[in-house]
């Protein structure tokens, strides 16, 4: 098992994942943020590699990735910075992009090079099932790495069940098929998904991301799945403090148990 898995195996509810983009907001903070991530409570992590067409994201997100890119990033500094990370970070740690960059590092190269660094996911949104399965799977494989799949509102039962027979930690349920950064409205539609995926009884975990920004879309959430993802609040909140490493545990202590002062 990877650490993604002894996760789920050993916390079934509530667990927070925390999303943000490498080198923002600044170029060499990557390994810093995730450190402090860990010790303020997150349970995992996603570490988004920026891509300059970023078409499902907000603008929050958007705005970070054009502005790592500026300050440098690309696949190859993430790779030599997270040489590190697991000399100073023990929970599980996720890679999310998009294809195009994946493609021209090499898709082989990649999955190795994910591992080599301590990698245990990867979530790919524009990577067709498909592709997946007939091209790219065994790489995966190969590596004991992870390949996140990404379920909507929309997604039929057929497709979540084939999505649940390839994955092999959990599935990313997202609350809308909308862009990153809008806030989850918990409506009776969106209740009903909810309820429709988890009365499938999917034999992956299953993880709400998209709109969760403070403790009542974490907890409303987690009454139907294994916990949340936190993204653009987050990185917002990045953009938005100068002192933000010693402001992480604050932020998270909002999201999990705001009324835990101390």
């Amino acid at each position: 098992m990877n650490r993604l898995n002894q996760l789920f195996s050993t916390k079934k509810e509530n667990l927070l994942s925390i999303y943000y983009t490498a080198g923002f907001p600044e170029l060499n903070t990557t390994v810093a943020i995730a450190e402090a991530l860990e010790k303020a409570g997150a349970d995992f992590l996603e570490i988004g590699f920026p891509y300059s067409d970023p078409l499902a994201d907000g603008p929050v997100i958007q705005n970070s990735s054009q502005k790592a890119l500026e300050n440098g990033m690309n696949l190859n500094v993430l790779f030599e910075q997270l040489k590190t990370l697991r000399q100073r970070v023990t929970i599980p740690i996720l890679l999310m992009g998009y294809f195009n960059p994946v493609v021209q590092f090499g898709v082989e190269k990649f999955c190795q090079k994910a591992v080599e660094v301590g990698v245990d996911g990867v979530i790919i949104p524009d990577l067709p099932m498909y592709e997946y399965e007939s091209l790219y799977k065994p790489y995966f494989i190969e590596n004991n790495l992870s390949n996140i799949f990404l379920v909507t509102p929309q997604t039929s039962e057929d497709r979540i069940r084939k999505i649940d027979q390839l994955s092999q930690s959990f599935i990313y349920l997202l609350s809308s098929s909308s862009i990153t950064g809008k806030n989850l409205e918990v409506s009776d539609n969106v209740e009903l998904y909810f309820k429709r995926i988890k009365d499938l009884e999917l034999k992956n975990p299953t993880v709400i991301g998209f709109g969760i920004s403070g403790h009542a879309a974490f907890a409303k959430a987690c009454a139907y799945a294994n916990g949340a993802i936190v993204g653009s609040a987050f990185v917002k909140f990045l953009a938005s403090e100068k002192d933000y490493l010693n402001g992480i545990p604050a932020f998270i202590r909002q999201i999990k148990n705001p009324a835990v002062l101390v």
